[in-house]
């Protein structure tokens, strides 16, 4: 490409090749990702200015970073949002440029390669053609409803307008993202092309100025005088997960769209009710406790490449899938291969719903290597122990284990009862153990709690939580204790509900009063999914300083109902979900009582040292355990909540 002109912004550089055609790139001063800062969309808005009086033959937009497009707006800037005015005329800036980029003269493309998120997209949205690069990193979306907002600059308008109302509202309202072939089948994408001919392919799209492909009939009635068919079915969808007294932001996003053609502007007192509210608050701070837990692992520059896992059972094999498809060679031994086949079909049928291409499907499969002998410990880089718990029969394994396994590798226990100092005394050298417990279901739960035992080797730790993070879970360190954190929590918060029921209130009620607090679900239909048995396994550990275990659980664990495993628990579950009858009245203060133990049990594990502070503990039983992510998590509640 001849360039035949450059002008170095702080943020951008302009340059104009020898057809006319200016290329923005945006290289955001002093970050890894970029970002749209005020003071990027400040030097933007002085481009369009200086291209208004003088236009190009065509603005490129591309990224200079090899992160991605740009990541949305600046998260940082959302903490200071203190007032009404301020988020009106946060809103505002983006909305003004942004349609101002839409009434360029001259055609416009955006080159989406690598992640293209929030306010990225909008930029996209907002030029005539959008370029999607093929490659597994560029995904695009609109996630701000994970954060209590809304969309306000452009999204709610354009989405609908490329892709129809109905698939526009999913991404909205999910928060989802998508990849660069199905952004081309909906019509995000005009095109998707492979890296090497991006910019060439670029070129040719805004020098050919080829019209963009309409929307069919149906979702042009459907984003026009059909609207309130649209937005009623949205509603209703979104009540089923989502409580308008806990997220407004669904709410207001279908409001928007149906009520004010997609511009916030019209709707300020939306503005004012979103904007700086408890709930985009608690979720702005739940995102950067996230990228706190993102941020461990990275003193260590280990990377694993194999993988070995003992014990092929839900546990056991659904950590060694989920290793496999996120690109790891995993071995998985048990004691036949008529024990790890079960896993190994569980793998096939969970991944052939995610991924379409069969080729794909296979080089994951390829990758879940049967290994009853146990030949893979010696050549893994990573070895996790997750046979059932029982302390002589993890002795025995982890002696055989670390007399075979590399000096360097790691060695780890998936035990989720059992003290690392129990475990340890077998081995040569005890402090190379540490905990890597996974939750259940592994491939939907983000949270991995990396247990350091007493006397450990903190290099270990730092290992395991790189690789936590390479598999793209979050690592949560934690010290060796009953329970960890999340468990330990979860214990006291269960029983207690479990007394109400002996009491004589309803699992049903008793799972409506949290329903109702915000959780995702109650304590009644959780101890169903764990399973009775576990819970009376748990004995003492549960039952906390009174062991006796309550009646209500004792009866129907006698009577083999063990929960969701065996179809019948506290609830049948033969339909798949939880079959519950009629709720009755909610008595007053009943979601305060069953929330107690759980918060005192979430402060005393931080006064013991169990886990560092109080904001590691909120993000770990938000993520380990689905609490209420717009309370900020259970410390920030207790702090914040009225007296």
């Amino acid at each position: 490409m001849d360039i035949i002109n450059v002008a170095v912004w702080q943020h951008w550089r302009l340059e104009t090749d020898a057809d006319g055609i200016a290329w923005a790139t945006l290289d955001k001063l002093g970050e890894t990702t970029n970002s749209l800062s005020v003071a990027v969309m400040d030097e933007l808005a002085k481009i369009l200015a200086q291209f208004e009086s003088a236009p190009p033959k065509a603005l490129i937009f591309r990224s200079g970073k090899t992160a991605g497009f740009i990541a949305g707006a600046d998260i940082q800037e959302f903490t200071q949002l203190d007032t009404p005015a301020k988020g009106l005329e946060l809103i505002s800036r983006g909305w003004d440029l942004f349609n101002r980029l839409a009434a360029a003269r001259y055609p416009t493309l955006a080159i989406v390669r690598g992640h293209c998120l929030g306010g990225g997209l909008e930029l996209a949205l907002a030029c005539r053609y959008l370029l999607a690069v093929d490659e597994p990193g560029t995904k695009m979306g609109l996630p701000e409803v994970m954060l209590g907002i809304f969309p306000g600059w452009g999204g709610m308008l354009r989405l609908p307008q490329r892709v129809g109302p109905q698939a526009a509202l999913d991404m909205m309202l999910t928060g989802k993202t998508i990849d660069a072939r199905r952004a081309k089948r909906m019509g995000l994408a005009d095109e998707c092309v492979p890296p090497r001919v991006m910019e060439s392919a670029a070129k040719t799209m805004v020098l050919a100025t080829p019209p963009r492909r309409k929307l069919p009939l149906l979702p042009r009635l459907l984003n026009g005088p059909l609207k309130g068919i649209v937005a009623s079915g949205a509603r209703k969808q979104v009540a089923q997960k989502a409580r308008p007294e806990h997220y407004p932001a669904p709410y207001a996003i279908i409001d928007i769209w149906a009520k004010y053609g997609g511009n916030a502007l019209e709707a300020p007192q939306l503005i004012e009710r979103i904007v700086g509210s408890d709930t985009a608050r608690n979720l702005v701070r739940v995102f950067f406790l996230q990228e706190r837990l993102k941020g461990f692992g990275k003193e260590t520059a280990f990377a694993a490449k194999r993988v070995h896992v003992v014990g092929a059972g839900v546990m056991g094999g659904d950590i060694a899938a989920w290793c496999a498809l996120r690109g790891l060679t995993v071995t998985l031994q048990d004691q036949s291969m008529e024990r790890i086949a079960p896993a190994l079909k569980r793998a096939y049928a969970a991944w052939g719903k995610r991924i379409r291409d069969k080729l794909q499907l296979r080089d994951v499969m390829d990758r879940l290597i049967p290994d009853p002998e146990g030949r893979g410990a010696a050549q893994a880089d990573v070895v996790i122990e997750a046979i059932f718990e029982n302390l002589e029969a993890k002795h025995g394994l982890l002696k055989e284990l670390e007399a075979v396994m590399k000096p360097d590798a790691v060695l780890a226990t998936n035990t989720s009862s059992l003290k690392l100092e129990d475990l340890n005394t077998v081995l040569a050298n005890p402090s190379r153990l540490v905990g890597i417990h996974f939750f259940n279901p592994v491939s939907k739960m983000p949270l991995v709690e990396v247990v350091s035992a007493e006397g450990g080797d903190p290099e270990m730790a730092k290992r395991a939580a790189a690789f936590v993070k390479q598999i793209d879970r979050l690592p949560l360190p934690v010290k060796s204790a009953t329970g960890f954190l999340v468990n330990a929590v979860l214990g006291p918060y269960m029983l207690e509900a479990m007394r109400a029921v002996d009491e004589g209130i309803t699992p049903e009620t008793v799972d409506e009063a949290m329903l109702a607090f915000g959780m995702p679900m109650g304590p009644i239909e959780l101890v169903d999914m764990v399973g009775l048995d576990v819970a009376m396994a748990a004995g003492k550990g549960l039952a906390g300083e009174d062991a006796t275990p309550p009646r209500c659980l004792v009866e129907r664990f006698d009577e083999g109902y063990l929960g969701k495993k065996t179809g019948k628990g506290f609830y049948e579950h033969t339909s798949g979900k939880a079959a519950k009858g009629p709720v009755g009245t909610v008595p007053e203060g009943l979601a305060e009582r069953l929330l107690a133990p759980l918060l005192k049990k979430t402060r005393q594990l931080v006064d013991d040292g169990i886990v560092a502070d109080a904001d590691l503990a909120d993000a770990g039983v938000i993520f380990g355990t689905g609490f209420a992510p717009f309370t900020g998590g259970p410390l920030n509640y207790l702090r914040n909540k009225p007296r």
